[in-house]
């Protein structure tokens, strides 16, 4: 199995932010627009239930954790991609079970600042709220998309607070 590559794929939780330089990833992902946030979990689950497995079938394999990338900042709705980095390109569609079509897309290449939060998923707007701060006081400015790698598969006998997922921001370039 392919790995993610770096800078991603740490084993360990990142506990500050971390700038650095990241490598377009190619992705299979279930693309949404003003998709109602309170919905968001029939979205997650329709999609992660059925995907690697309809992945299976095409021969491509995830190489990394779940994710979803949003294209601007969800309020009601979101604009968003949720699926798996994968190994290669998907070319064409796969229609999962639950109606949801996957098709191909990527993880943007450049400038990122990365961090990780420890707990439950009630807790990810306060993480983002700290993680924009101190992207803020290191100088840096935000720029869509953002996205967050669910490290830690979810389940009915998991801890929410041993739940680990990585927050993944697109930085704006520098000059020079």
């Amino acid at each position: 199995m392919t790995a993610m590559p770096t800078p991603y794929g740490d084993t360990e939780a990142l506990e500050h932010c971390r700038i650095e330089t990241a490598p377009e990833v190619p992705t299979a992902v279930v693309r949404q627009q003003d998709f109602p946030m309170y919905d968001m979990a029939s979205l997650m689950d329709g999609t992660f239930t059925h995907l690697a497995e309809a992945l299976a079938g095409a021969a491509i394999a995830p190489i990394g954790p779940a994710l979803a990338l949003h294209h601007r900042q969800p309020v009601s709705t979101a604009d968003c991609e949720v699926g798996f980095p994968v190994g290669r390109v998907l070319e064409g569609e796969i229609e999962l079970p639950s109606g949801y079509v996957v098709t191909g897309s990527v993880l943007p290449g450049g400038r990122v600042a990365r961090i990780s939060h420890r707990g439950a998923y009630g807790g990810l707007a306060e993480a983002w709220g700290a993680f924009t701060e101190e992207i803020g006081e290191a100088g840096e400015q935000m720029i869509f998309p953002f996205w967050e790698f669910y490290v830690t598969m979810p389940g009915p006998d998991v801890n929410p607070a041993t739940l680990r997922t990585d927050l993944v921001s697109l930085l704006e370039p520098r000059e020079g």
